[in-house]
């Protein structure tokens, strides 16, 4: 079998954890109900889903019954906003974010858009980071909701969240974020940041795809979206997955105790990978900001090469991403490369890199090399 390529799309998804594939095997054998605790097999199962809980709590910072699980970090974008609309004062009908969301985001407030909601979409600055006296400017006792990334999922950007939640809070508004991509690159601590409704997904931490978690720090903040058995104190009806929150849980556990160690050594060979990418011999674009970053995460562009073609010529060594929509057939700019204002022979240019907890200096070494191959090919 020929050797697969070298696995560089961590913030697109992560490979499942050994260890959160010993749990969810475990956890195969609780097929009791786990919202039925009058036998044995529905309170194995209630008693496995409700220590995940307690994991995915301290992943977040957060008290076990503010956790809601979901399907996935969509879904709980969806029963954010969604949910703040129901729940929410007939006077307060503006919703805020930024154009560089995660489609998640903008989708769902585009819809309530067409539903009568007033809708703010900030712009960035051109290294991605949102000026906060435009958020300032933006929120007033109209406003219900502000909904921004902790970190960005193509360019790797840290958002202010903390001071965007405090701005909120002075106004009587309430704040969501999507943290999908900050758990295990950087420490969360929801209740620290100030946060109303944080989303999250197991699959961006080592986890199984198909279960995420919503954040609710007060279940009177929302009203479900779908309604059938009151699970997930009624905010979200459904069976919940045992199998898939008992891994999500292990993943968590993981997350909190190897970010520290994870963050340093992706940060370091982040680095080694930058400082290779601008020796080579021709113009690089670099997209967001290299501060305000978490680790692991690079955008850049090579100048005159389209970034399809970049990952068409590198694919059999090493995976990456342009994080750029495609419509029959032809490539389109990425909405976050667009926002930073960038002209578009720059941002067409763009590729997205995220690194992870089993990246090594070794695979370094082979984008480099792939990288370098591509240049002088393109040349």
């Amino acid at each position: 079998m020929a050797e697969r390529p070298v696995y560089l799309d961590y913030q697109a998804t992560t490979p499942l954890d050994p260890r959160v594939v010993s749990a969810m095997v475990e956890a195969f054998d609780l097929y009791g109900n786990p919202h039925g605790r009058q036998h044995a097999y529905g309170r194995e199962a209630a008693d496995a889903v409700d220590a995940a809980r307690v994991r995915v709590a301290g992943l977040l910072g957060a008290y076990p019954e503010r956790i809601v699980f979901t399907s996935g970090a969509t879904e709980s974008c969806n029963l954010a906003l969604r949910g703040v609309v129901r729940a929410g004062s007939p006077k307060r009908r503006r919703i805020v974010t930024l154009a560089t969301e995660h489609a998640a985001v903008l989708d769902t407030v585009r819809d309530l858009e067409d539903e009568g909601f007033e809708v703010t979409v900030l712009p960035v600055e051109s290294d991605g980071v949102v000026d906060l006296n435009r958020v300032e400017d933006a929120v007033d006792d109209r406003t219900l909701v502000v909904s921004a990334m902790a970190v960005n999922n193509e360019i790797g950007v840290l958002q202010p969240v903390a001071e965007m939640a405090s701005i909120c809070h002075r106004h009587g508004a309430l704040f969501h974020t999507d943290a999908t991509q900050a758990p295990a690159r950087i420490e969360v601590d929801v209740e620290a940041w100030g946060a109303d409704l944080a989303s999250v997904s197991a699959h961006k931490i080592y986890g199984p795809k198909g279960v995420g978690a919503l954040y609710v720090a007060d279940d009177a903040l929302v009203r479900p979206v779908t309604t059938g058995g009151g699970q997930e104190r009624g905010i979200r009806s459904g069976t919940v997955p045992t199998a898939l929150v008992c891994g999500f849980g292990m993943a968590a556990d993981l997350a909190v105790e190897d970010q520290p160690e994870d963050a340093e050594r992706m940060a370091r060979l982040a680095e080694m990978l930058r400082a290779g990418i601008n020796a080579m011999p021709v113009a690089v674009h670099q997209f967001g900001s290299l501060e305000e970053r978490a680790p692991g995460t690079l955008s850049f562009g090579f100048r005159g090469v389209p970034g399809d073609k970049l990952v068409g010529m590198v694919e059999r060594d090493i995976a990456i991403s342009t994080g750029a929509a495609c419509s029959s057939g032809n490539a389109t700019v990425s909405h976050v490369l667009a926002a930073l204002g960038c002209p578009h022979r720059e941002s067409s240019t763009g590729v997205r890199v995220g690194l992870g907890r089993f990246t090594t200096k070794a695979d370094i070494e082979v984008a480099l090399s792939a990288f370098g191959r591509a240049v002088r090919l393109a040349a």
